[in-house]
């Protein structure tokens, strides 16, 4: 990869940016778009309100798990642009393939909590009438848990090399295949039975192992992998490797996992207060989380920026990317709140007309254009320090930020002030703004560390003090 100039060409570095990132966005938003599409699609089931509790009672659990599926194998991805900048791309592949042994560790637990997910969901009190529903929707899902996990895995690898484009590509095919699917097995075109949310899951299932094998395709005949030579063979397990890829995931995974549960503890505490504030919340967050492909998109390639600029030994290239990776964050999104801000009944419009839900779920959609800058904030912010891999301490800047501050407040607005789903929305907002303040802090504090020469840098996943 290219070298940033001490002239600190603005426009030049905010274009290599983008060029890693836009791929990633294209491809997050296709991905995400076959959740929107599940939806929409539920919103037009007879019963729709339950429908929709239970997909998005559902997809929190379902979601819980996969971040932290993704967050453990996230290290691949600055691990190998780290490589890949020192010129190690056999070294990168070695890591790869012992990243392959974790994938492998995580999608069985993964299989198994969606497919047996009942008795967790009751745990958590949500109305009876939801739970059937959402289990059932989840053992559908709970078939393309392995292979989602290998998904993961090859993305970062590709990532990690400064090709981002096999993101795009997978993410716009499972989308175009998405719809057709669902529309066959949901209603029960063509012959099938008419399945509901449950052929919904059964859908993203079948999407999911045709990701993966378009993956293995594209990385096993493309040029630009020929020198990491990735799929040459299949290394049995090192365990110093894997550990030492384990010691900076899973502080990732946790990270990931702890904001994510904000977001799942918030769905399934709304769950106890029925189908109305459930589907009105699963509305809001909904076309939030899909402004938020945008920043996490971002986030990738600001990771691999730093992370290759590490490889090379230069730290004020690394530092530089970050602070310009935060500046296009705030631009992009100013345009996601004023977007939700000034058009929430149109946005509620392509979910649902239901008389009772759409009035709840636009008031909603204001708190969610409040939160589009801290989250964005925190979320570049977290690709910058991955970049280093710098992840213990953001590891516990999240615990602070989402538990203690975030789901505190938002369960005693909700239930102890009786602020409803509103006082949920306030608590997320809260944790989120504590999380981008620490996480920024966090940035300037490393990357200064790094230019003093106070971290020593080898280019293997070792994590920062």
């Amino acid at each position: 990869m290219d070298s940033i100039t001490k002239a600190r060409n603005h426009p030049a570095e905010i274009a290599r940016t983008m060029r890693l990132a836009t791929p990633v966005i294209i491809g997050q938003l296709a991905v995400f778009s076959m959740n929107f599409v599940d939806t929409v699609m539920a919103g037009r089931l007879p019963e729709n309100q339950i429908a929709l509790s239970a997909l998005g009672i559902g997809g929190a659990l379902w979601s819980a798990m996969l971040m932290f599926v993704l967050g453990t194998l996230m290290v691949v991805q600055p691990s190998v642009a780290q490589l890949d900048g020192a010129k190690m791309q056999s070294e990168a592949a070695v890591q790869t393939r012992q990243a392959f042994w974790i994938a492998l560790a995580l999608g069985i637990p993964f299989w198994f909590l969606c497919y047996f997910s009942e008795p967790v969901l009751n745990l958590f009190g949500i109305d009876s009438v939801i739970v059937p529903h959402a289990a059932s929707y989840l053992r559908a899902l709970s078939w393309g848990a392995p292979a989602l996990s290998m998904v993961f895995l090859l993305r970062f690898f590709s990532e990690g090399t400064g090709n981002t484009a096999p993101t795009m590509f997978y993410g716009v095919a499972g989308a175009l295949l998405n719809i057709p699917l669902n529309y066959v097995l949901m209603f029960g075109k063509l012959g099938f039975p008419e399945l509901g949310t449950v052929g919904c899951g059964y859908a993203t299932s079948i999407v999911v192992w045709l990701q993966f094998l378009l993956l293995v395709l594209y990385i096993g005949m493309h040029r630009h992998y020929r020198p990491f030579d990735l799929l040459s063979r299949l290394d049995l397990p090192d365990w110093k490797t894997i550990g030492s890829l384990l010691k900076v995931g899973l502080p990732i995974a946790v990270s990931i996992f702890v904001e994510g549960s904000l977001f799942v503890g918030a769905a399934l505490l709304i769950g106890r207060l029925g189908p109305v504030p459930a589907a009105s919340h699963l509305i809001a967050i909904n076309f939030s989380a899909l402004m938020f492909m945008i920043p996490i998109g971002l986030s990738s390639a600001v990771s691999i920026r730093v992370g290759n600029a590490i490889g090379r030994r230069d730290m004020e290239a690394a530092r530089y990317a970050g602070r310009i990776g935060v500046l296009i964050v705030m631009g992009f999104q100013t345009i996601s709140a004023a977007i939700i801000f000034l058009f929430p009944e149109r946005i509620v419009h392509l979910y649902t007309d239901d008389a009772l839900v759409a009035p709840l779920a636009v008031s909603l959609l204001f708190y969610a254009a409040v939160f589009q800058y801290p989250d964005g904030l925190q979320m570049m912010a977290a690709g910058i320090l991955r970049g280093y891999k710098d992840t213990r301490m953001p590891m516990l800047y999240m615990v602070i930020s989402f538990w203690i501050v975030g789901m505190t407040l938002g369960y005693n607005l909700t239930f102890g002030r009786g602020m409803g789903p509103a006082g949920m929305w306030i608590g997320m907002i809260a944790g989120l703004t504590v999380a981008a303040g620490l996480m920024l802090l966090r940035f300037r504090h490393t990357a200064e560390r790094f230019i003093r020469g106070a971290v020593k840098v080898d280019s293997r996943p070792a994590p920062v003090g």
